[in-house]
């Protein structure tokens, strides 16, 4: 990656550290001190500099909607009490990515670096599974971002399944039916988001869904995850 894209990658208004034998080797440290990732406190607080609407517009998107409750969603509670919880836990962390379509080999690497960043996230070994990530692409909007976007997506599916890992595509115009409400779109965001986190055994839903993943969630889960799609078959979702 020349250095020209590795500046359009992350952006959250920090300034960039290290270099040569100096630079952050870690991943999440690296990613952190580059300004691409960032905790939601320490995001918000950057909300007000200059340049950094995308991502004023994609913490609202987090605490405004998948963190709340949808009049539309078929069930009470928030539409993600996964993120919910992992916001209280402090195991999200957020970043924006500059990236345009044109920027496909950027854009992979972020999310590459994201996935080795993800087990990196501070938790205790009983709440590791809510460890998040969630980057936003201002610039991939149109069909040629967001064809770009699942294209990365498609690329990390197999890297992600084998670590028992979920990588999701979320945009405005996503027309993936709700569990619960298949009228609702859950997917939808005001910019095109790429999230990864842990496999967990309430993905049977999921599983169901897409049959790459049956057997790597049935693998994780034998025994509770077996139970889970049985019960999700005999109630008709």
């Amino acid at each position: 990656m020349s250095q020209i894209e590795a500046d359009r990658v992350g952006y959250l208004g920090g300034p960039k550290t290290g270099s040569g034998r100096d630079a952050v080797a870690h991943p999440l440290e690296g990613l952190e001190a580059s300004g691409a990732l960032a905790t939601i406190a320490r995001a918000r607080a950057r909300c007000g500099e200059p340049g950094s609407g995308a991502l004023f517009e994609l913490i609202g998107w987090v605490e405004g909607y998948l963190m709340a409750a949808h009049p539309d969603l078929g069930r009470t509670g928030a539409v993600c009490p996964f993120t919910r919880q992992a916001a209280r836990l402090d195991t999200v962390r957020l970043g924006i990515c500059e990236a345009g379509p044109g920027d496909e080999e950027a854009a992979f690497a972020l999310i590459r670096a994201s996935f080795q960043a993800l087990e990196a996230i501070p938790a205790k070994p009983a709440m590791a599974h809510f460890r998040t990530i969630i980057i936003g692409f201002p610039a991939c909007g149109g069909e040629d971002g967001i064809a770009m976007l699942r294209r990365i997506q498609d690329r990390h599916k197999f890297y992600s399944l084998s670590r028992n890992r979920m990588i999701g595509l979320m945009h405005a115009t996503s027309d993936a039916p709700g569990l619960w409400n298949p009228d609702f779109r859950p997917l939808r965001a005001p910019l095109p988001v790429l999230a990864i986190r842990h496999m967990v055994e309430q993905d049977a839903p999921f599983a169901i869904r897409h049959p790459l993943l049956l057997l790597p969630y049935l693998v994780r889960f034998p025994l509770a995850g077996l139970k889970r799609l049985y019960a999700h078959l005999r109630a008709g979702r």
